[in-house]
C-alpha cells in the first residue's frame, strides 16, 4: 500500500489539497508504485517515467506527457492500470486529465481531457484546416517525368514481416507502424531512432519505406546514408548542379537518412539539410532518422537542427532481451526453411548477447558449415562452428540466464522477480538470484541492482549477506543453490 493512502483517507485527500502542485507529484508517485507491479521494468521506464504531473484539484489529477502517440499508446495499452491505481490512491470519484505538448519548440501544451476514450477537446491536428491543393512545380514535373528512374535504394527483405517485436524496441516499432499507414500526418515527423550497431535501426527504417511502397502510398521513398548524401552534395557542387539536387530532396515523400551523427562538422551539408527539412515538413512529408546516439549528444550539429530533429518523435532501440533474440533465431530459421534443436537456439540464444547482427550472423555461419560438411547441426557441432564467436564460460553467465533459471526453479515470473512484492518465495528467489548473479558472473553490484527492478547496490550486498548466512546453516538452502547452479550451467551450454 503506497504511503500515501496511509496518511490520508481518500475523503480528506481531496479537500486538504486542492491544487496543489507538489500534492499531485505525491499522488501521481502513489499511483506509480502501483502501476510498477503490474508491468514490466522496461516498459514502466519508457511510458511512465517521462509522464510529469501538473496538478491535482478535487478528484482530478493533471499530468503532462510528451507527444499525442504518447497518450495513445498508454490509452490503449494501460489504461486499464492507470484507472486501478487512480480509485485505490484518489477514490472512486478519481478522474485524469492529459496535457499534451504538441510544439515542443515553442513550449506551449494542448490540453486535453479523456475521461472517456472519444471525448477530447480539439487539438491541432483536429483544427488545422486542410491545405489547398498546391500548383505542380517545374521541379515536380522533372521528377514525376523520371519516377522510372527512381531508385528508392530499399532492400526488399526489409519488412515489418522479418521484424521481431520486443520491449527492445517497442515504441519505436509502434511509431514506425503508425507511419507507414500514414506518412507525413502524424505526430512523431521527424522519427528519430537512435541506438547501437546491429540493433536493427535500418531493418525498421526500411520496412516504413517498403510498406509504404507495398500499399502504394506514396512512389517517392528514398532511403540514402549520410555518406552518400554528403557525397552527393559535393559532387553537386562541384559540377554545379547544386539546383538540381536540393531539387530530387524537396520532391521526396518518404526521406530516410542512416546515420545522421556523420553529418556533425560539415556546416555546408548541414545548412542544406537545414533547407531540405523545412520544405518537407512544411508540405507534411516524412521524414526518418537514424543515429548511433540521441541527438542532443551529437557534438558538431547546428542547434538549429538538433532543435528541428526534435520537433517529432525520438526513440531508442536497446539491445533485445533472451526472448526477443530466441525469437529472432527461430524467424531467421524459418526464412531459410531450417528447424534446429532447441537446445542449440538457446545456447545461442544465451550466449549472444549484444545485437540482432551477431545472432544473424552465428546463423549464417552455421548453415554455411552444415552445407559444408553436411553434419548434424546439434549442441557439439554448433560450439565448435561458433568457437570464434562465441566465448563462453561460467563468468560470461548473462543475468537473464540466472534470471530464467530462477523463475522457472520458483515458478515465479520475471516481473515478480523484478517487482516490489515481499511475499516470501519472490523475496528468496530475488535474493538468490542476485547471490548467483555475483557469484557466476562479473557483473557489478550497480548492475545486479538495475537489472533486478533498479535497486540499489546496498539492496544486493543486503541479499548477499542473507544468502551466504542461510547456506552456511543450513544444508538444504546449500543443495538448493547447487542445483540452481547445476540448472544454471546446463542452460549456458
Amino acid at each position: 500500500m503506497p504511503e500515501l493512502i496511509q496518511q490520508a483517507p481518500t475523503g480528506n485527500l481531496q479537500a486538504t489539497h486542492s491544487q496543489s502542485g507538489s500534492f499531485a507529484e505525491k499522488v501521481w508517485n502513489a499511483c506509480l508504485e502501483l502501476i510498477q507491479e503490474n508491468i514490466n521494468s522496461l516498459a514502466f521506464k519508457t511510458w511512465f517515467l517521462p509522464i510529469r504531473p501538473l496538478s491535482f484539484s478535487g478528484s482530478e489529477l493533471t499530468i503532462e506527457v510528451p507527444s499525442q502517440f504518447f497518450y495513445e499508446w498508454i490509452e490503449e495499452n494501460y489504461s486499464v492500470h492507470v484507472k486501478q491505481a487512480l480509485r485505490q490512491v484518489i477514490g472512486p470519484e478519481a478522474k485524469l486529465m492529459y496535457s499534451i505538448v504538441m510544439d515542443k519548440s515553442q513550449g506551449q501544451p494542448v490540453t486535453i481531457e479523456l475521461p472517456h476514450q472519444n471525448a477530447h477537446a480539439p487539438t491541432e491536428s483536429d483544427t488545422k484546416p486542410e491545405r489547398a491543393q498546391e500548383p505542380v512545380s517545374a521541379e515536380r514535373e522533372r521528377f514525376e517525368r523520371n519516377r522510372t528512374k527512381f531508385e528508392s535504394n530499399l532492400n526488399p527483405k526489409y519488412t515489418f514481416s522479418t521484424l521481431i517485436r520486443g520491449d527492445c524496441n517497442s515504441l519505436a516499432f509502434a511509431a514506425a507502424k503508425s507511419i507507414a499507414q500514414n506518412p507525413g500526418q502524424n505526430a512523431f515527423n521527424p522519427l528519430v531512432i537512435y541506438g547501437g550497431v546491429g540493433l536493427g535501426k535500418t531493418h525498421m527504417m526500411q520496412a516504413i519505406g517498403n510498406s509504404v511502397l507495398e500499399n502504394r502510398i506514396s512512389g517517392a521513398v528514398l532511403y540514402v546514408s549520410s555518406e552518400k548524401f554528403a557525397i552527393d552534395f559535393v559532387n553537386a557542387i562541384q559540377n554545379g548542379n547544386i539546383q538540381e539536387f536540393s531539387a530530387f530532396y524537396r520532391n521526396i515523400d518518404v526521406l530516410i537518412i542512416d546515420d545522421i551523427q556523420f553529418f556533425a562538422g560539415k556546416e555546408k551539408t548541414q545548412e542544406e539539410i537545414f533547407h531540405i527539412f523545412n520544405t518537407l515538413h512544411q508540405a507534411n512529408k516524412q521524414i526518418i532518422l537514424s543515429a548511433d546516439r540521441p541527438i542532443k549528444e551529437i557534438k558538431g550539429i547546428e542547434d538549429r537542427l538538433i532543435s528541428r530533429f526534435n520537433w517529432g518523435l525520438s526513440t531508442d532501440i536497446q539491445a533485445p532481451d533472451y526472448e526477443t533474440r530466441k525469437a529472432i533465431i527461430q524467424s531467421k530459421l524459418k526464412q531459410n526453411g531450417v528447424n534446429l534443436d532447441p537446445a542449440v537456439i538457446e545456447f545461442i540464444a544465451t550466449n549472444v548477447t549484444n545485437n540482432v547482427r551477431e545472432l544473424e550472423g552465428c546463423i549464417v555461419k552455421l548453415l554455411a558449415a552444415h552445407s559444408l560438411d553436411n553434419q548434424e547441426i546439434d549442441l557439439q557441432f554448433t560450439k565448435s562452428t561458433l568457437k570464434d564467436i562465441i566465448r563462453y564460460n561460467t563468468k560470461q553467465l548473462t543475468l537473464e540466464t540466472i534470471e530464467k533459471a530462477v523463475c522457472s526453479f520458483f515458478s515465479i515470473t520475471p516481473n515478480d522477480l523484478k517487482g516490489k512484492s515481499k511475499k516470501k518465495e519472490i523475496a528468496v528467489g530475488r535474493q538468490i538470484a542476485m547471490y548467483l548473479s555475483k557469484d557466476m558472473t562479473d557483473s557489478s553490484l550497480k548492475t545486479i541492482g538495475l537489472h533486478f527492478g533498479g535497486r540499489d547496490h546496498s539492496t544486493v550486498i543486503h541479499a548477499l549477506n542473507t544468502i551466504e548466512k542461510k547456506i552456511t546453516s543450513s544444508n538444504e538452502e546449500r543443495k538448493k543453490i547447487e542445483e540452481l547452479k547445476k540448472r544454471i550451467e546446463i542452460m549456458s551450454m
